[in-house]
């Protein structure tokens, strides 16, 4: 039985951003995860964007792969995704939907793929509300991160993260019954998350877990408890190297409790074309640079082949 963890809150709409960008340093350097309130995300889109994502999955599975995953787009079903295959060879027992950028647009076809009108009525339009205004959110939390690394408010912005930003939204679904297995089954085996921020809404269900010191042998877990209405942020491995690790990625994942588990993650990434290296305030004499610079989309390209076997 894994003990809780008590984590930080972060709230968004402080008047003291001082105060809240100090909070956020310690967090991230203790154990690169917190908790956001007053965010700005409308409590009731939250909960319609909830009741969408067990809509979707409840679907027949044939009408799902008909939106089955394309250039990190779509439907993934069960068992496709093995996060950790030194753990397991079966895949992790989750099925997802990705949603990507919604104003992007290459050559005549829009990547993100929807389900119609007639199977799901304002599906589309609820999720869109939700990605804009979760943006929105990571876009005034990536400024007070900011603020935490000595950095202008603005430094991200300046350098193109955002011009415009690449950030992914995924619906996810943990099925209760997973039936019998001779290995152990992960709901999301033991992972850190490749970009710079993610902010995550759950529906309550536990299951999450985080592993503070991956170096440690056994690994010690600890679960992290549900705050309504909050978001559980943590970041990912693009800002642990823009930061040159002072900034923590954590190890988490998600076992299994026999309960259905639906979430949304917001994964907040930079524009492709923005150069990821260390940043000045990050680094001396005595603490060089660990990693090279690196594009971004190049970076997140190879994470994603590493985890899929293929681009994309």
């Amino acid at each position: 039985m894994a003990k809780a963890l008590k984590l930080p809150v972060v709230d968004l709409a402080s008047t003291d951003r001082l105060a809240t960008a100090d909070s956020i340093r310690e967090a991230c350097v203790d154990c690169g995860f917190f908790y956001l309130v007053n965010h700005g995300v409308n409590e009731q889109l939250w909960q319609k964007v909830l009741e969408g994502n067990k809509l979707f999955f409840s679907l027949p599975i044939e009408v799902k792969m008909k939106l089955a995953r394309k250039e990190h787009r779509g439907y993934t079903p069960l068992y496709a995704e093995n996060l950790d295959p030194s753990s397991s060879s079966k895949g992790d027992s989750k099925e997802s939907f990705y949603i990507g950028p919604l104003d992007e647009v290459t050559g005549p076809v829009c990547l993100n793929q929807w389900p119609s009108e007639e199977i799901i009525p304002g599906w589309r339009s609820t999720m869109e509300d939700y990605y804009k205004q979760v943006l929105l959110a990571g876009e005034r939390l990536i400024q007070l991160i900011a603020l935490s690394l000595n950095l202008s408010e603005n430094f991200f912005h300046d350098v193109g993260a955002f011009n415009p930003p690449n950030g992914f939204l995924r619906l996810l679904h943990y099925p209760g019954e997973l039936g019998s297995s001779n290995e152990e089954i992960y709901g999301a085996s033991a992972h850190s998350d490749y970009g710079m921020i993610t902010l995550l809404a759950t529906d309550g269900i536990g299951g999450l877990q985080i592993c503070r010191d991956k170096f440690n042998r056994p690994q010690i877990w600890e679960d992290v408890q549900h705050i309504p209405g909050a978001f559980i942020v943590n970041i990912g491995d693009m800002m642990e190297r823009w930061t040159n690790c002072l900034f923590r990625s954590t190890l988490h994942r998600v076992m299994p409790t026999g309960q259905e588990r639906h979430s949304m993650a917001f994964f907040l990434d930079p524009n492709p074309d923005c150069v990821v290296e260390c940043l000045k305030s990050c680094c001396n004499e005595s603490n060089p640079p660990r990693y090279p610079p690196i594009r971004s989309g190049d970076y997140l390209q190879e994470r994603l082949k590493a985890t899929y076997g293929f681009e994309g």
